[in-house]
């Protein structure tokens, strides 16, 4: 991990460079999934039976596909039933979260006897992936189906890859039963995507699709895009914290291996104003690598995208914050109030030194769905809003219209659309 002090001579650079995890070429992958959305549009079960027997070595079928409400009991009675209490406690808090975020439909009448507003709907039918095997995670089945429930959708069809006797990880099953999911397939990878996209024979078209996966599953759900809503096409795991001379670099140093060990490319960044800070936080970091399970994952995440920058002042500190934009950011310092309102750019501000990034993961109730690779500069975490749609709501009465159809038509005229302007003229013959 390395220390870098920064100055207005080499930031750009060190930004760009932090900033550039998606190196790769995904070419021959997305020639993949094309053929397989391809393949999946066209021989629908067909297709979707044969990929599960390829990638998954389950022989899938019309008959078991569905996963069924005994293999969901059976699932949550397998499983400690203090998890289950953690569960739904979580979701307790992140329903709470979110029904606050619910906006409801609006009129504005005026006396001329116009009448406009905003109609919120909620989207009928939305499709959610969770990862299986050994990136199974209960806590994004809670994140991405919730919001959605509050939402109000109607039907949330999730998909899930199983193991090769056909059996689904357990919290995941249990996760789905508490946040409602309303129907689970037994189908993963870009087939999925494009199942749930197009539809087949077992699986119903959904109008949106969420939920994290592998880069076959991301690139599925670039190419299907357009045919439906997605969430977002989400980066490597990010946390970015800021340090003062009062930080505890014991903290600082635990918080940012809690990111490092998601991925190799996941990235981990200390903004500090204080050296000493710095130099004790690396070595806290060196200490806890060691003793770590995922220890050779946090060594590579930390040697490609691990950096400590020192600033002169806190406003450079801020400054580099809001061009990084980062998914994950823990202030840390004696006053983070005072730097909260500062910061533009960020998926999830966590504030104090008892309020660890895996408390947004777990328990908190704010959503861990995030956007990463700087893309917090436009995009917001998962919310209410992504399961809603708008429609805006017009009506004029014939004293609203004579006071504007002039305008109206003018304006038609000078885009040389007369047919526009024919149609609020007639209304005046």
């Amino acid at each position: 991990m390395k220390i870098i002090e920064l100055n207005k001579n080499n930031a750009n650079e060190l930004l760009d460079l932090l900033k550039s995890r998606s190196t790769n070429n995904f070419d021959a992958q997305e020639k993949i999934v094309k053929d397989v959305v391809e393949n999946i549009k066209t021989n629908g079960d067909k297709a979707l039976f044969d990929y599960t027997k390829q990638f998954d070595g389950f022989k899938l079928t019309k008959d078991n596909i569905r996963v069924t409400d005994k293999e969901i009991d059976d699932a949550i009675n397998s499983l400690p039933k203090e998890f289950i209490r953690i569960l739904e406690k979580a979701a307790e808090n992140i329903r709470e979260f979110h029904e606050k975020q619910k906006r409801i439909s609006w009129i504005d009448t005026k006396p001329d006897g116009s009448i406009l507003g905003q109609k919120f709907t909620p989207i009928e039918r939305v499709g959610v992936y969770v990862p299986g095997g050994k990136a199974a995670y209960p806590s994004s089945v809670l994140m991405n189906i919730i919001p959605a429930k509050v939402a109000g959708v109607n039907r949330i069809v999730m998909v899930t890859p199983p193991g090769k006797t056909g059996v689904i990880n357990a919290g995941t099953l249990a996760a789905a039963k508490i946040a409602g999911a309303d129907e689970i397939y037994k189908v993963g990878g870009a087939q999925a995507i494009a199942a749930l996209a197009y539809g087949t024979e077992s699986i119903p078209r959904c109008y949106k699709i969420c939920g994290p996966g592998n880069i076959f599953v991301a690139l599925a759900k670039k190419a299907v895009y357009g045919q439906v809503s997605i969430d977002s096409i989400a980066g490597p795991s990010e946390v970015l914290v800021i340090a003062d001379e009062t930080t505890n670099p014991r903290y600082a140093a635990a918080d940012l291996l809690s990111q490092a060990e998601h991925d190799e490319l996941a990235s981990v960044t200390l903004i500090s104003t204080s050296k000493e800070i710095a130099d004790k936080t690396l070595e806290e970091i060196n200490k806890f690598t060691e003793v770590l399970e995922r220890k050779d994952i946090i060594k590579k995440s930390l040697d490609n995208f691990g950096t400590i920058f020192i600033t002169d002042n806190m406003d450079m500190a801020i400054d580099t914050v809001n061009e990084i934009a980062p998914e994950h950011l823990e202030i840390l310092t004696k006053n983070p109030f005072e730097i909260m309102p500062k910061i533009n750019n960020a998926g999830a501000i966590f504030l104090g030194e008892y309020t660890s990034e895996p408390l947004g993961d777990y328990l908190a109730g704010p959503n861990h769905v995030l956007p990463t690779n700087g893309t917090a500069k436009f995009f917001s975490p998962l919310n209410v809003d992504d399961f809603c749609k708008k429609s805006s709501i017009i009506s004029y009465s014939k004293e609203a219209l004579t006071k504007v159809h002039a305008d109206v038509e003018y304006f038609a005229k000078q885009e040389g659309l007369t047919a526009h302007a024919n149609s609020v003229a007639v209304r005046f013959e």
